[in-house]
């Protein structure tokens, strides 16, 4: 299992992502695309969640930046910990740049079966 992150994690994601196909997300998330910048003792990574999927690098058309660490991202967007994320932008640990009413949407939308699936997936490949 590759390190979550790590080069060999991104590979992974990309592979099991290409293999879920249609995602059949609501459009509130089709739609939807957030930067992070992930802070970490090794430095900072940057990946983003576009389209439901999350990919490594920036995308230009983020609104929305989230900076964090990597215990905070995994629970919050591998684990769909939402009360997890409250807490964590509640103490400072979720850091946002730019358009909040991303994250409303985010809040908001309930991913599909199919991104639950994803994820879950994803999650069972990271250590």
């Amino acid at each position: 299992m590759p390190a979550f992150l790590s080069e060999d994690w991104f590979s992974t994601v990309e592979q099991l992502t290409a293999q879920a196909g249609d995602l059949n997300l609501p459009p509130a998330l089709e739609n939807l695309a957030i930067n992070f910048v992930v802070n970490q003792t090794s430095g900072n990574t940057e990946l983003s969640l576009h389209g439901g999927k999350i990919q490594k690098g920036l995308v230009d058309n983020a609104k929305t930046t989230l900076n964090m660490d990597a215990e905070t991202l995994r629970k919050v967007f591998l684990e769909f910990d939402m009360t997890a994320a409250m807490q964590a932008f509640m103490t400072g640990k979720i850091k946002v740049q730019g358009d909040m009413s991303q994250l409303m949407a985010l809040q908001t939308a309930r991913p599909s079966q199919e991104q639950k699936t994803l994820y879950k997936e994803i999650l069972q490949h990271t250590a």
